[in-house]
């Protein structure tokens, strides 16, 4: 009985000690993060824990920050997430242009289409009505006939823009204003007014700046012209930059403003009992109508303030008065001789 237990306790202290034909053990568990000193409450990372490459060993945010969550913090992995899904600055135009255009575009699936032909058919239809109401169909006034070119393109499209309805608005309270007077919704002829009117005070302000910068566009577009040919000359002195922005002005405020208030709400009203090919024929129709009048109705203010004057119309009034004032001297001569007499 001695024997056989001493065999027993022989053969556990030799099962005790190290095998030499076994492979050394690693002294820790983690050797690549034993460099790191972190704090006892520190929950390590996955990746961090499995040697990732693509991690630096400090985590995402750096020395400074707790690797992947560490020290009890409130940052996690999710960070880099964070910072790519983070919007882009809401006072960036170019991306409160984009925001507007799809909520636009959400409210009325027809919006670009109507843009589009707002543009192309609008604007050449403007053109036309410019063209016809100046003498000799306006090939005496081409610089002015330009510059209605570049001012409509852009104020035709910026009325687009201001007036058609966005998601927002669609689910706006009805004490709040119309995005135009005859939109669909419960508002109060009082809202309807004051939408009417606010509106037209937008687009006098819109007019005005494109009026600036359509007239010194082609202005300088002349000038260019007159540099590279010496020989080149106008049949009109260049439009008042100032004074053509101002018609521009009221033009927009007051003929644009009720115009394309009604096109709106006759397109949208169309849009629900037509069909789809009838209701794009119609929106042609309805701007091609609409940019003729605006066409014709801009020449006659022009000629009314005196923005866009003809020379030969100079001309022809300087030579009357001339006349005049030579008849009236020889009446006078005729009464001179005969009281002489």
């Amino acid at each position: 009985m001695a024997a056989a237990a001493a065999s027993a306790a022989a053969q556990l202290r030799a099962s005790l000690l190290p095998n030499p034909s076994d492979p050394p053990r690693s002294p820790t568990r983690f050797p690549r993060l034993s460099s790191l000193h972190l704090p006892r409450s520190a929950t390590l990372h996955p990746r961090l824990l499995a040697g990732s490459p693509s991690l630096p060993p400090y985590g995402p945010r750096g020395p400074r920050g707790t690797g992947g969550g560490g020290g009890g913090g409130s940052s996690d992995s999710n960070d880099d997430d964070h910072q790519h899904d983070r919007k882009p600055s809401r006072s960036d135009p170019l991306s409160l242009f984009i925001e507007g255009w799809r909520s636009r575009v959400a409210a009325d699936p027809q919006f670009p289409f109507k843009v589009l032909m707002e543009e192309l058919v609008g604007v050449s239809a403007n053109v036309i009505g410019d063209m016809a109401t100046r003498p000799n169909f306006g090939l005496n006034e081409l610089d002015f006939v330009f510059s209605t070119l570049v001012v409509g393109s852009i104020v035709n499209f910026v009325l687009m823009y201001l007036l058609a309805p966005t998601a927002a608005a669609a689910g706006a309270v009805s004490s709040s204003l119309p995005p135009f007077v005859f939109a669909a919704g419960q508002y109060s002829a009082g809202a309807r007014v004051a939408a009417l009117f606010s509106k037209g005070l937008a687009f006098a302000a819109v007019g005005f700046a494109a009026g600036l910068a359509g007239t010194a566009i082609s202005n300088g577009l002349v000038s260019l012209r007159k540099r590279m040919d010496p020989g080149f000359e106008t049949n009109n002195k260049p439009p008042p930059t100032v004074l053509n922005a101002l018609t521009w002005a009221a033009h927009m405020g007051v003929s644009a403003n009720v115009r394309y208030q009604t096109v709106n709400g006759l397109e949208f009203l169309m849009a629900r009992v037509l069909p789809p090919a009838g209701f794009k024929a119609t929106v042609v129709v309805l701007r091609c109508l609409n940019n003729l009048l605006g066409g014709m109705t801009f020449v006659m203010l022009a000629r009314l303030t005196g923005s866009q004057k003809v020379e030969e119309e100079e001309k022809g009034e300087k030579e009357r008065l001339i006349l005049v004032s030579r008849e009236e001297e020889d009446g006078n001569g005729d009464g001179r001789s005969a009281a002489e007499e």
